[in-house]
Order: C-alpha cells, then sequence, then structure tokens
C-alpha cells in the first residue's frame, strides 16, 4: 500500500504540470495516459498509481485534457482512442510517470480547481468508444462541478479513502482526487487484492470507499474486521439483495450510499435506510438534478455545470441532450420520486463494473472467418453481475471464435459463452432479439 496525502499530492501535482510543460504540452492538448500499474509488484504499482493521480491533476489544472486509457485493451482498441482524441503525446512507461513527479524546472500556475473532468472513453450503439469531454466551460462552472460532489459526499482533511478499482476507470480517480483536494489522504494498493484490501482496513483505518458489487463479494469470502468507515459508496453494476444487506449489516446501514450515473454524468443518490425502506431503487435525484421518465427512458435534468459533448461526434451529442436534459438510454420507473432501473441500454454488459458493450464485441468476432452474424448479450452471474456472451451463424466453430476473440478483444470483453446456432432469431424489424438470446429462449 502507499498512502498519498494532501501535502504530497500537491507537491506532485506542481512537478508534474512542469514536467508536462516541458514536454511542450499547452492548454488545449490532449495527453493519452495508458496506466501502467497492473505489470508491476503491489509496491511499485501502488506508487504508480499516485503518479498518475498527480500527472492527471496536473493536467486538469493546466487546461490539459488527461485521456486515461485502460492498459487491459487491445493494441488496436489503445490505438483507436489516442486517435480520435488527438492526443498530444502518449504517457504508458512508468519511468516518465516518475520523471514527471520529479520534475525540479519551473511550473505553470496551477487553477485553483480542474478545469474539467479527464475525457474518459465510453462505447455506445455504434460500437466505437467516443470520449465524453467536460472542459471549456469556464473556471467558475469547473469549481461547481467538483464542489457538487464535495458537498455530496462532506469529504474533509479528515477522510481517508482506500483505492479499490483501476485509475484507468472514472469512479476510483474522481473519489481519489476529490478526497486529496479537501485535504485528505488516498490509500492506494497498486492492484486489488482482497486479502491486502482487509488488511488495510486494521492497518489504515480509511473512512471511505468506492466499490462495486464484485469487489464486495470477494471481500465477503473473508473474515473482515470491524468497518472503519463513515462511508461507502457503491455504484456501476447491479447488487445482489445479500450483498446489499450483508454490507449495510457490516458497515453499518446509515454509512452506506448507493448512486446511479454513467461516465457521461450522475444521475442519483440512495442511502442505505432509503434502500431498505424500497428494496431495489437506486435512489432520488441528486442535488440540483430532476429526474423525467419519457417513453420509459431516463432522462436527466442538469444544472449548466454538468454539460457534456461526445468529443468530436456533435451528432452523437445532440442526440443525447434536449435543452437541460440529457440521456444515455437507459430505462427505469419514478416511484414518488424514487428511480428504479427497469434495464440498462440494450446494447451494455455491465460485468464486474465495467461497461462491455455488445456491438463493439460484434464487430470484432463478425471480422472472424466463417462467422456470418453474430449477436453479444449478457447473461447473469453470481461473482461478476453479468458475464459476456456470444451467439453466432456460420461455418466456424466455437474454438475459432474463441480463439479469435482472445487476439482481438481484452480479456473483459471476451465471451465466456460461445453458441453456434443455425440462425439467429430476428423481430419483425429484422432486429437480433437479444433479449432471448440471453434468457436461453428457444426462437
Amino acid at each position: 500500500m502507499y498512502v498519498l496525502d494532501a501535502g504530497q499530492y500537491q507537491r506532485m501535482t506542481a512537478a508534474a504540470a512542469g514536467g508536462l510543460q516541458r514536454l511542450g504540452l499547452v492548454p488545449g492538448d490532449r495527453v493519452a495516459i495508458i496506466t501502467p500499474e497492473h505489470r508491476f509488484d503491489a509496491a511499485e504499482a501502488a506508487y504508480l498509481q499516485a503518479c498518475v493521480i498527480a500527472v492527471v491533476a496536473a493536467a486538469l489544472r493546466t487546461g490539459i485534457t488527461p485521456v486515461p486509457i485502460n492498459p487491459l485493451l487491445t493494441a488496436a482498441e489503445r490505438e483507436h482512442i489516442v486517435r480520435d482524441s488527438g492526443a498530444a503525446r502518449i504517457l504508458s512507461d512508468a519511468s516518465e510517470l516518475r520523471a514527471l513527479v520529479d520534475h525540479s524546472g519551473p511550473s505553470p500556475e496551477l487553477a485553483d480547481w480542474p478545469l474539467g473532468r479527464p475525457m474518459h472513453y465510453t462505447s455506445g450503439t455504434t460500437g466505437r468508444p467516443k470520449g465524453v469531454y467536460t472542459q471549456g466551460i469556464g473556471e467558475a462552472l469547473t469549481e461547481a462541478l467538483w464542489r457538487d460532489e464535495l458537498d455530496q459526499w462532506e469529504f474533509t482533511q479528515a477522510d481517508v479513502t482506500l483505492v479499490h478499482g483501476p485509475l484507468c476507470h472514472a469512479a476510483p480517480l474522481r473519489y481519489a482526487m476529490l478526497v486529496l483536494h479537501a485535504g485528505g489522504s488516498a490509500v492506494l494498493p497498486g492492484v486489488f487484492n482482497a486479502q491486502a484490501i482487509a488488511a488495510a482496513l486494521v492497518d489504515h483505518k480509511p473512512t471511505h470507499a468506492f466499490l462495486v458489487p464484485s469487489h464486495l463479494q470477494r471481500l465477503f469470502d473473508l473474515d473482515l474486521p470491524v468497518s472503519p468507515y463513515r462511508l461507502v459508496t457503491h455504484a456501476g453494476a447491479a447488487i445482489p439483495p445479500q450483498v446489499k444487506r450483508r454490507l449495510h449489516e457490516w458497515a453499518g446501514v446509515d454509512h452506506v450510499w448507493e448512486f446511479y450515473g454513467s461516465t457521461e454524468g450522475q444521475f442519483t443518490v440512495c442511502p442505505g435506510v432509503d434502500w431498505e425502506e424500497r428494496p431495489g431503487t437506486v435512489g432520488r435525484a441528486r442535488p440540483g438534478r430532476t429526474l423525467e421518465i419519457r417513453d420509459g427512458v431516463i432522462w436527466c435534468h442538469t444544472p449548466e455545470f454538468a454539460r457534456f459533448d461526445y468529443w468530436n461526434d456533435p451528432v452523437k451529442t445532440a442526440d443525447a441532450w434536449d435543452g437541460d436534459a440529457f440521456s444515455v438510454g437507459d430505462l427505469g420507473r419514478l416511484e414518488d420520486g424514487y428511480l428504479y432501473l427497469e434495464g440498462r441500454r440494450e446494447d451494455l454488459i455491465i460485468s464486474g463494473g465495467v461497461n462491455v458493450y455488445p456491438a463493439e464485441v460484434e464487430a470484432v468476432i463478425s471480422e472472424c472467418p466463417g462467422v456470418l452474424e453474430v449477436a453479444a448479450f449478457g447473461r447473469d452471474d453470481e461473482r461478476w453481475g453479468q458475464r459476456v456472451c456470444v451467439a453466432y451463424s456460420g461455418s466456424a466453430t466455437p474454438q475459432t471464435v474463441g480463439d479469435w476473440a482472445k487476439e482481438n478483444l481484452a480479456a473483459y470483453k471476451r465471451p465466456k459463452e460461445i453458441e453456434r446456432m443455425d440462425e439467429l432469431p430476428h423481430n419483425a424489424s429484422g432486429k437480433v432479439e437479444r433479449l432471448l438470446l440471453a434468457t436461453g429462449v428457444k426462437p
């Protein structure tokens, strides 16, 4: 474990700002950061996580847009993001990150608050990931953007957040930066290890953690010590009710909050007490927002500071917004102001808290020799929430399709079940009926 306190965070951020300037990066540039920590032992990986946080903060506070990239993506997947973002520089080597935070030359002035958020890439129905861009809204609105989260979770210099997830994902990175900006500390494990996390509960007495359900399931396989948390936040996938109730028992129902959000923006928050009274809800609209259901689709009216664009895609941006309301296409219903999800986007699989888009999986597997038509979908999985599955027609064998996926898709996107069919089921309009495939109902 590596403990990054607020003072060191500020020093490393200032140094990294100078290092980025020395590399020739200027406000308005994008810098791709392929987080490298998974390639090292736990101690080195933990320090590299501290470097990543400082470099991201330095970029944001000098008007540069950081683009975190999952290192588990294939080379082709990473190349698409780098090319689409127009990154002026790629940081992927551990020595580069260490050199940035050790920079001793002059540094530019840092804005008081990060100027927007990192540009994380998320896919859509086209299967092509697009960057969610929140910069360019001005310092006043970006301060409101970050204060919105700080006020929601009431982070102070007394807080210690224990990071569970990889920093290429939005929520683990955002929470670490929030606590550090408030003057607190971040305990960094390098990579998730349930035994190490359990030990950190005793050694570091964290006050906060953000988790996804698969983290909890692995932790609850252990004999955990008494919870030290004042706040546990979770999201990213549907949580089994038995896991939710066990979390309430262990951490205390008053200390557990769920939220529903996406890379694009935040929708709801739900304290544990509200969930116990209304099992299954993901809560009420966050402060400053209102929810609306149109033809079953969830729309969220947001403050001006929460606006975003899809990078280089004005058509997709226009489709996502209607006035001050945006939607990512999820389905739900409202009961007395409480939101219940009735289905994620048809094209979305959430496995271990990570989004996998069938259109992206299908685009890759359709290029496999002998595949005529392919459909990707999710099936319920006890440990991961959902697992990726595919059905296809054609002469290729399931072994061939699996080998192709292994060569061309990141591990978490590869199908865990592969089924060959004479013909895929279609509805009257010609669309593949993924629901039938997911439920195993034979057409």
